[in-house]
This record gives C-alpha cells, sequence and structure tokens, in this order.
C-alpha cells in the first residue's frame, strides 16, 4: 500500500501544480500580444494574435486545452520564437542537469562528511570550525559568493574562466573548467545546511541505545560509526537531499544568470521579460515533475534503508 499511496499523492500533487503554474503565468502583469505587436500598437493585429494564440477565449478554457494538450507531450509553441516548448527543453535541460547533478555531488562531497566529523568531535575545535563554515555558507546569499569567486578565481588568479559554456561534447575538459565554479556556488550553500542536517541526525543517533549497544560488544569505533550510526541517520540526510534537489533547480536560474549559462535560468528569465507563457508553463511544469519524481524516489529510497515503511 505504501507505494500506490505515494503514486496517487503525486498525481494530485502534479495536478495541483499545473493549476498553480497556468495560473502564475497569467498573473504576469502585461499582455504578451501587444509585446509581440511591436512598438506600433494596431488592435486588429492584437486581435488577430489573441486569437491565435487562444488568449481571447476564458481562462478555464485556456487551462483545459492546455493540460490537455501537455498530457500527450505537446507544450505548445513559444510565442517570441514560434519553435515549440517540448524541443527547447530539451535542448536547454541537459544544461541545468550537469550543473544541479555536479552542485549535488559537491554538496555530498561536503555536507556529509563534515557533518559526521562534527558530529564525532562535537565540543572540540574541529566542531566549532566546520559549524562556523557553515554559518557562513547559510547567510550569505549564493550570487555574492558567485561574484566574489568570479573576482577571485577568474579575474585575480586567472585559474578558470569567468562565464560561458561550452557542451560537454563539444571539449568535455573545457566544460567542466567552466563548470565548477557555479556548481560550487550552487552547491556550497546547501551543503552547510545538508552538513546541519547530518551532524544533528548523527548526534541523536550516537545518544542510541543500539550504538552503545554495539561499543559494548568491542566493535571499532569507526565501525559503529558508519555501519550503525550513518546507516540509521541517512533517512534524515536522504530527505534534505530530496527536497533540496528541487531547490537546487530553482537555484540554478540566479547562478546561470551570473555565469551566462544557457539553461532553464536564461530560459524563463527570457521568458518573464517577453511574457512567453508557452515557455514560462512548460519549463515550470517540467521543473515541477521533475521535482515530484525526486520525491517520488525518495521515498521508495526510504522502503530500502528501513522496510518497516513499506507497511506505514
Amino acid at each position: 500500500m505504501f507505494l500506490p499511496r505515494r503514486l496517487w499523492g503525486s498525481l494530485l500533487a502534479l495536478c495541483l501544480a499545473s493549476i498553480i503554474v497556468f495560473a502564475g503565468a497569467r498573473s504576469l502583469p502585461g499582455d504578451p500580444a501587444i509585446a509581440l505587436s511591436g512598438e506600433g500598437y494596431d488592435p486588429v493585429a492584437n486581435a488577430h494574435l489573441r486569437k491565435k494564440y487562444g488568449l481571447d477565449q476564458p481562462l478555464p478554457i485556456q487551462y483545459l486545452r492546455w493540460s490537455s494538450l501537455a498530457i500527450r507531450g505537446d507544450l505548445g509553441r513559444s510565442i517570441r520564437t514560434g519553435l515549440s516548448v517540448k524541443d527547447t527543453i530539451i535542448r536547454r535541460l541537459p544544461i541545468t542537469l550537469e550543473l544541479a547533478g555536479l552542485g549535488v555531488l559537491i554538496t555530498i562531497l561536503l555536507g556529509i562528511p563534515t557533518g559526521i566529523a562534527s558530529a564525532v568531535r562535537r565540543g572540540r575545535l574541529l566542531d566549532y570550525v566546520v559549524n562556523g563554515v557553515c554559518l557562513f555558507g547559510l547567510s550569505v546569499p549564493p550570487f555574492w559568493i558567485g561574484l566574489l569567486f568570479i573576482l577571485l578565481f577568474a579575474s585575480t588568479l586567472h585559474l578558470l574562466p569567468a562565464s560561458g559554456y561550452v557542451a560537454f561534447t563539444t571539449d568535455p575538459i573545457e566544460n567542466l573548467r567552466r563548470m565548477i565554479l557555479p556548481a560550487f556556488v550552487l552547491g556550497s550553500a546547501f551543503a552547510a545546511w545538508v552538513m546541519r542536517q547530518t551532524r544533528s541526525a548523527m548526534l541523536e543517533a550516537l545518544r542510541s541505545d543500539y550504538v552503545r549497544t554495539a561499543r559494548a560488544k568491542g566493535l571499532t569505533e569507526s565501525r559503529v560509526i558508519m555501519r550503525h550510526a550513518l546507516r540509521n541517520s541517512l533517512l534524515t540526510v536522504v530527505t534534505v537531499l530530496g527536497l533540496e534537489m528541487g531547490v537546487l533547480i530553482s537555484g540554478s536560474v540566479v547562478t546561470e544568470q551570473i555565469f551566462l549559462i544557457p539553461g532553464f535560468g536564461k530560459l524563463i528569465v527570457d521568458a518573464v521579460v517577453t511574457r512567453d507563457f508557452p515557455i514560462i508553463q512548460g519549463v515550470a511544469l517540467f521543473s515541477a515533475v521533475g521535482y515530484i519524481l525526486i520525491n517520488l524516489l525518495v521515498d521508495m529510497l526510504y522502503s530500502r534503508l528501513d522496510p518497516r515503511i513499506r507497511f506505514t
């Protein structure tokens, strides 16, 4: 019953997300037909454009038409470029996924080990240093960290490019050189959050009875920490990582703008400026679907980490 309930909940969340996405796009000020008309406003041309893109119909009819086409994989065409929204998203998606994937990797590599070390060395110098760095990462906005990194590593040390994007298939080395800074900026703030949650979960696990029993049996401290305490702390860590994946995708909007990466960030900003409803709705809906699927996978992973969850 665990998986069917989660699937039903995910489907309901997707329906609600589609309504919110459509309503949010329509609530933006401005008329896309007027934006397309250019400098000279012509009422006849404006009426033609509104009819062509279905903007003259009532909102419920527009939503039903859009959602019925979206179910079949047709997200419409961009009002600004005339290109397929689905094809545009497919071209931009690998860029944002690469950035988010590298950001998650940095989050895991920085957040989990430092959280474990801070919990094991609680009250010592390492614990205070890690918590201080963590507080800095949580307090400073990512865009400010990005600007500092550009100033230090690109402008001063000339170690990495300041901006731009090169496809991985074109030049893998140059691609990684240009993605290191934005990925680190994107992942560092979330690494601080993961570190805090890992530390909290580890401290609770280290005080539990089963850890004291494992130590009483004569197990080594490293085995107690990695085999018993960490494994039972992973539910909290996995929950945080699942939630942060959606935040990483949305946070990439700012990061991509700073480093001029042509992913979802630039696409959605350009669409908002030009009131390109199909692009806004397509990107937002695609992001919502990805976020829901990630959380569904996290729920399924729960049952692997703790089989008792399958029956709850």
